[in-house]
């Protein structure tokens, strides 16, 4: 059994891996020392679980793409005045097999059992399959 917990989170308006990584590349969705980051409203109950070693994984278009290691967890203070956290995670996006998602509020969490493996060396800048056919494969138990 793992000693860390993942996070699992909806790329909203992203179409493909490469908006994230554009998405991650702007000023406005890093920190201060140029390190990506989300900002989510919650602070997660299982902080040290994902500080030992967990990612964050996005899912695109109703599928699960790509991982990053977190990093650390901010507090970050909008002009509202609300406390929110950021999560920050490492710069490199981590390619994984495609795997389905229903779509969910917010972020889940995500045990390291229960995540995809990442795609093995040579595989990780090919195209990911189109979201019919990926499904269409996964009702059929191919996935």
């Amino acid at each position: 059994m793992s000693n860390y917990i993942n996070l699992i989170k909806l790329s909203v308006g992203s179409e493909t891996y490469d908006d994230i990584v554009a998405w991650q590349s702007t000023k406005r969705a890093q920190t201060p020392d140029g390190l990506p980051r989300h900002v989510t409203r919650m602070w997660p109950k299982r902080e040290a679980e994902i500080l030992a070693g967990g990612s964050i994984y996005w899912v695109i278009k109703g599928v699960l793409t790509c991982r990053q290691r977190i990093l650390r967890l901010d507090e970050y203070v909008g002009q509202d005045g609300i406390r929110r956290c950021a999560i920050v995670s490492d710069p490199e996006l981590v390619r994984v097999q495609s795997a389905l998602k229903r779509p969910f509020q917010g972020w889940r969490y995500l045990k390291p059992e229960d995540a995809p493996p990442d795609l093995p060396k040579g595989r990780e800048s090919e195209e990911p399959l189109p979201v019919e056919l990926n499904r269409a494969l996964a009702e059929i138990g191919v996935l």
